[in-house]
């Protein structure tokens, strides 16, 4: 049950202060939809298809709301109920020691968000994207794709929470140690995902030769960029949306192309968009963006070991608060989550400003090194329409949740290089 001491009270109030927040910002941004096509996107995107793109949304945002609805009021209730209690006992009750019992705990609760969000994964697939033309899934593409998620985290997520239980079980300053080792862990994957994680879910195949590959590599020698293979992506066995990414570390750097981009794409906008991307490389947005990463995970591991501490103020407040009696890594480490997530919020908003402003930097990089504005312009103008994005979102919506800039803002300052 609920024990109403000032950390519930916080984390309640500001639970709903959130909730609110977001429904605000969402009404908004319906508000806030253009009645017609913005002159910017003229040619590209007429009434009908804006009409659809305010249908897309509308129905997105009150099944946005809807989730977000559900989900407050099972955790609500779970924790009025004194689920962590309850599940905390029974995890004692079948384990041996205190490790086995914090990954019987965190196991159980991460399939039961997992159930949960089931339905709703299913229903945006297979009714909202289904409806609006970008579905291409099956039945069996989208369970297979759980079934692997599942297994990924079985076998990355349970010797990982291992190791830092174990940590915070045995080691002294443990905070510290636990941050060194999940530090060495993310880079680690890092390097993997490419040849190991990604192929899981995609179908990664060597572009051809020909003209394209032969463009894309002079842009990665003309932009030094450490270019190791080009590759293309079956996304469109998933989704009719277009997309493109590098991944790899250090100098092992691949482009990967979404068939649907190429499909949908001149060879002049895909190398745009590759420039942009390369941008972000070539001026250090992704060492910044993981010296921040590393830095912020240190603060939040050194206020877990405080959250954790048998003998501490706050982690007995903490603890308190959710009705589990005894202090442990395992209980802590989801109940400072929880406490996290209001801060972890304000947090967002101040990382998603500046990665906006990355966006702008990289576009500027993509222009000049393409030597036009108009070819990512055209570029950006096609995603945004095949996405039945919002051309002109509200502020606050764009300040929430926004790590990349509205269209006709990128599209602005495009025009005035």
């Amino acid at each position: 049950m609920i024990h109403w001491n000032l950390i519930a009270i916080l984390i309640v109030s500001s639970l709903f202060l959130l909730w609110n927040l977001e429904l605000i910002a969402t009404l908004l941004n319906l508000k806030t939809f253009p009645a017609t096509p913005p002159q910017e996107l003229a040619g590209l995107m007429d009434q009908e298809k804006l009409d659809r793109a305010r249908s897309y949304l509308t129905i997105n945002s009150r099944f946005d709301i809807l989730q977000s609805s559900i989900s407050l009021a099972i955790f609500l209730s779970f924790w009025a109920l004194g689920g962590f209690s309850v599940l905390d006992a029974y995890a004692r009750s079948i384990a041996t020691n205190e490790i086995l019992t914090g990954l019987v705990f965190l196991a159980i609760l991460f399939i039961a968000q997992s159930l949960i969000s089931l339905p709703f994964a299913y229903y945006e697939t297979f009714v909202i994207e289904e409806k609006f033309g970008f579905n291409r899934s099956t039945l069996a593409t989208f369970v297979i794709d759980r079934l692997k998620g599942l297994i990924l985290a079985a076998v990355l997520g349970l010797p990982l929470v291992a190791g830092i239980l174990w940590i915070f079980l045995n080691v002294a300053n443990a905070w510290l140690w636990a941050w060194a080792f999940v530090t060495a862990f993310q880079l680690i994957l890092t390097y993997l995902a490419p040849s190991v994680i990604l192929p899981m879910f995609n179908k990664f195949t060597p572009m051809p030769e020909g003209e394209l590959k032969n463009d894309i590599q002079s842009l990665g020698e003309k932009c030094s960029f450490p270019l190791q293979g080009v590759f293309t992506i079956d996304g469109s066995k998933r989704s009719t949306k277009a997309n493109a990414y590098f991944t790899g570390f250090g100098k092992h750097k691949k482009i990967a192309l979404f068939d649907t981009l190429i499909e949908k794409s001149t060879s002049p906008e895909i190398l745009a968009i590759l420039a942009h991307e390369i941008g972000h490389f070539r001026l250090g947005h992704i060492k910044q963006r993981l010296l921040v990463g590393i830095l912020q995970m240190a603060v939040i591991f050194f206020l877990i070991g405080l959250a954790t501490d048998p003998e501490g103020v706050l982690s007995r407040q903490l603890f308190d608060a959710f009705g589990v009696e005894k202090i442990s890594p395992h209980v802590g480490l989801v109940l400072f989550t929880i406490l996290l997530e209001p801060a972890a919020k304000l947090i967002s908003i101040f990382a998603n400003a500046w990665s906006r402003k990355h966006e702008f930097q990289a576009d500027a990089f993509a222009s000049q090194s393409t030597g036009t504005p108009d070819a990512l312009a055209s570029a950006l103008k096609m995603l945004s329409s095949d996405h039945l994005s919002h051309p002109a979102p509200h502020q606050l919506r764009i300040i929430l949740d926004y790590s990349h800039p509205p269209l006709l803002q990128r599209l602005r300052a495009l025009a005035s290089q």
